[in-house]
């Protein structure tokens, strides 16, 4: 495991944030923030997850409260995957997840990874209609009880008033993305020891913190007079902006947390007194308290007092002590503990327990640090500390850290192979013990996947950094041929050689479908030994391949490749090849499932109209678009009949999707044309198709709206079946939603009455039909959606009806992930002439 937190090119040189890296404004936002949720919400650690300049992802920008590191499968997020902070991003509703429990009723992948008792609070951070990432807090499990009502709103108000300062922050020119590994936070401290004395350095007058001679010797820094620079547009109180040349002397995860704590004291409307654990400069403990409020701040450093007497009484203990601080830095280690370490205290103390000591960072020694610190339950294991040493280890977790206490062991009767052999494989057990939750999360997750490319991408997304894979291609078998479905990571258009190989060609991707074997190779020089001429994308790496095989049909094969040699020891092997048979059961469902969306679009394709009919004083324009997610072709639809009494303009909604849904709506469209044709009223067009849809279907349900319109006189009578009120658009630009009474949606009550409303279409005047794809989104209220549509009408201006409904759907539903299909229909009554036709899309 990599060694101290990555600075990010935030430390200050006399006060100025370096260039590169993210803005220091943008941090110091993020770590106040961070913390003000965690000690709001009682929870022991917090981060801030933002976009990066990757669409798509979230990336973990701030982390408090826990070592950043021992997180990193969580620095990235997928804003499509199940995790609660995907949800509460793309929803833009808070999250909030009491215990274990409950995660793993809403969110069984979170639990694969992190199975412990512990409960967290998510919420979208955003001002407006922009949204920048989410606020997290973790914090400890109520089984039994829902999250307060108190704790859920001020989460709310914490992620509110970070969205504000991130707004400002972006209208002021500093871009609020974030591509670097995150930043740690230092928390402040909760309980502190006794006071025995206290080096004040302020000027009671100003505020300002004037490091002295003692301040210089502690932190090893140079005594300087910190001026005020321009803190940014939320830099605070007076107090804090002073602070910068104190900060500047800090380790960067705690100049954050000072910031923060800072803004606290002097933000403060009375008297305030907080303390802080800090790095000096020679890497032991020192504490600062902070005093302060209405703008004032004063700082001191303060003796803890008893820690000669601590540390004596644990020398003489049998039983080595490391104290770690919550970011897993070093703070303090027994004799003993440098005895049976065999590394004097100074060269441990100050740094982060992973980079003082390697061998603590193998994963499955990481997974046991996760535990303690999320179950704030202790934690006993086994260690092997060299090739002859063993230790016991065991680990007691606290709000200001965690005690590591381990003695001398014996080598265990029997040891897992990576324990015997440190480094001998990810696929060993104790190295893979941590990451286990990836392939259990990859078979969760295939679970929900539904298309082919959905299994492809949760492939890539989880089982490639389960084991550390770089390279990903699937083959999928048609008609005795191998068709490269999926693929990432290798050198463009490499793989196109490979494309529709037939099965009695000599090469690994083929051979381990047909002998149903898995094929490992774990060098480039043996896989160019084994097969003679083939092609190959480096002279560096490993490759496995896997067959595909589904209830015992061939169905495909999958390659993993690895950027460096390595071997699969028998574990890894079964591993893999147990996944790669849920891999290939996941596709042979989507590919059943891809047959029936193509049935089900040519259907829908043969059934909507491909252009609607050319129509005297009156044009239309229809648009209708498939969801992007799930089986993607609903029952939406839409028509234009010319009646001779009139001009019909339907527009319906079929409950469900896919084939059966694009069936009923076929009829329906075929039924409700028929009436129309026949020269039947409004009432009667709407009441005969619901008993037909009643004989048709029972328990299938549809909402439909069937205007008549005449366009000489502009007379309109209307009905509606459950379905959303048309908006009406003037000349002038004013825009309303109208008020047509309804009945009961289609195929409920063959009895049903349908009440028709009568209102005039001036000349000039702009009716839209619509579904609610177009104005519903997760997470927010129909009406939201409904006036957003109406706004964007009543600008369209003099645009062409074309280009009206193109603006529509741009402006009501920006968002290209959509989970419902959209139908648009809009009319506009003419002052005469003959309109083209528009064709439909």
């Amino acid at each position: 495991m990599p060694g101290t937190p990555h600075d990010n090119g935030t430390a200050h040189d006399n006060g100025t944030a370096k260039a590169e890296g993210p803005p220091d404004a943008l941090v110091r936002e993020l770590a106040c923030a961070t913390v003000d949720a965690v000690e709001s919400t009682g929870a022991f650690a917090g981060g801030v997850y933002l976009r990066p300049g990757t669409p798509g992802l979230l990336r973990l920008a701030a982390m408090a409260g826990l070592p950043a590191l021992l997180f990193h499968p969580w620095w990235r997020m997928h804003i499509n995957r199940p995790f609660p902070v995907a949800e509460s991003y793309r929803s833009g509703q808070g999250v909030h997840l009491a215990d274990a429990e409950e995660a793993m009723r809403r969110f069984p992948q979170l639990m694969a990874g992190l199975p412990y008792p512990f409960g967290s609070l998510y919420e979208p951070v955003g001002e407006g209609r922009e949204r920048f990432g989410v606020l997290v807090v973790l914090r400890a499990a109520t089984p039994g009880r829902p999250v307060d009502p108190g704790d859920r709103r001020r989460m709310r108000d914490a992620a509110h008033r970070l969205g504000t300062r991130l707004a400002h922050l972006a209208d002021r020119g500093t871009p609020v993305v974030w591509d670097d590994p995150p930043v740690s936070v230092q928390l402040p401290a909760r309980t502190t020891p006794p006071v025995r004395t206290a080096h004040l350095d302020g000027d009671p007058a100003t505020g300002a913190l004037t490091p002295d001679d003692t301040l210089t010797t502690i932190l090893a820094a140079t005594p300087t007079t910190p001026t005020a620079p321009a803190g940014g547009p939320h830099a605070g109180p007076a107090g804090p902006a002073r602070l910068d040349g104190f900060a500047g002397m800090l380790a960067p995860e705690d100049r954050y947390g000072v910031w923060a704590l800072a803004r606290q004291v002097a933000g403060a409307d009375g008297p305030v007194s907080r303390r802080i654990w800090l790095r000096a400069g020679d890497g032991r403990p020192c504490l600062l308290e902070l005093t302060g409020g209405a703008g004032h701040l004063h700082g001191a450093l303060v003796d803890p007092g008893a820690g000669p007497v601590v540390a004596a009484a644990t020398d003489r203990l049998p039983r080595g002590v490391v104290s770690l601080d919550r970011l897993g830095r070093i703070v303090f280690v027994s004799r003993s503990g440098e005895t049976l370490l065999g590394r004097p205290g100074p060269e441990l103390v100050g740094r982060p327990l992973w980079e003082a000591l390697p061998w603590f960072g193998k994963p499955s020694y990481e997974d046991h640090f996760r535990a303690a610190l999320l179950s704030d339950e202790p934690v006993h294991f086994l260690a092997r500390r060299d090739p002859d040493g063993w230790l016991t280890v065991s680990l007691y977790p606290g709000h200001e850290g965690l005690t590591v206490t381990f003695a001398t062991a014996d080598r265990p009767a029997y040891a897992p192979g990576s324990v015997v052999s440190p480094g001998a494989g990810l696929g060993s057990p104790a190295d893979r013990a941590s990451m286990l939750y990836r392939p259990v999360a990859l078979a969760i997750a295939l679970t929900e996947a539904v298309t082919a490319r959905q299994v492809s991408a949760v492939v890539t997304d989880e089982l490639l950094p389960a084991f550390g894979g770089r390279q990903l291609a699937i083959y999928l078998l048609g008609e005795r041929q191998l068709r490269l479905a999926w693929e990432t990571g290798f050198p463009q258009g490499f793989l196109d050689r490979f494309d529709g190989v037939g099965l009695d060609a000599r090469l690994p991707g083929v051979e381990t479908l047909t002998t149903g074997r898995p094929i490992f190779f774990e060098s480039m020089e043996r896989l160019a030994a084994a097969y003679p001429g083939i092609p190959l994308d480096a002279h560096v790496g490993a490759r496995a391949f896997l067959p595909l095989i589904a209830s015992g049909r061939p169905v495909g094969s999958c390659i993993l490749g690895f950027d460096r040699p390595r071997g699969f020891s028998p574990e890894e092997r079964t591993v893999l090849t147990a996944l790669a048979g849920l891999i290939a059961q996941a596709l042979e469902r989507a590919r059943r499932y891809d047959s029936e969306a193509a049935l089900a679009r040519g259907l829908q394709d043969a059934l909507l109209p491909h252009s609607l009919p050319e129509l005297q004083d009156v044009e239309t324009a229809g648009r209708y678009l498939p969801g992007t997610r799930d089986m993607e072709v609903g029952g939406d639809w839409y028509d234009v009949i010319d009646t001779g009494a009139g001009v019909a303009l339907i527009i319906g909604d079929v409950q469900g999707h896919g084939v059966a849904a694009a069936a009923t709506m076929g009829q329906l469209r075929s039924a409700v044309r028929a009436f129309a044709l026949a020269g039947h009223d409004p009432e009667e067009v709407m009441s005969g198709t619901n008993r037909l849809l009643i004989d048709l279907d029972p328990g299938q349900f549809a909402t439909c709206c069937y205007v008549v319109l005449d366009p000489a006189t502009g007379r309109t009578r209307a009905v509606r079946a459950g379905h959303l009120q048309p908006l009406l658009r003037h000349p002038d630009g004013t825009t309303e939603v109208l008020d047509l009474a309804g009945g009961v949606v289609l195929g409920i009550d063959p009895r049903a009455g349908y009440p028709v409303t009568e209102l005039r279409l001036a000349p000039g005047d702009l009716l839209a039909l619509f579904t609610d794809g177009l104005v519903e989104q997760p997470g927010t209220d129909i009406d939201e959606g409904i006036e957003r549509l109406r706004s964007a009408l009543s600008r369209v201006g003099t645009r062409t009806l074309a280009e009206t409904a193109e603006r529509l759907i741009h402006e009501a539903m920006p968002e290209a992930d959509r989970s419902d299909d959209i139908a648009l229909l809009l009319a506009a009554r003419t002052a005469g002439g003959r309109p083209r036709p528009h064709p439909t899309e």
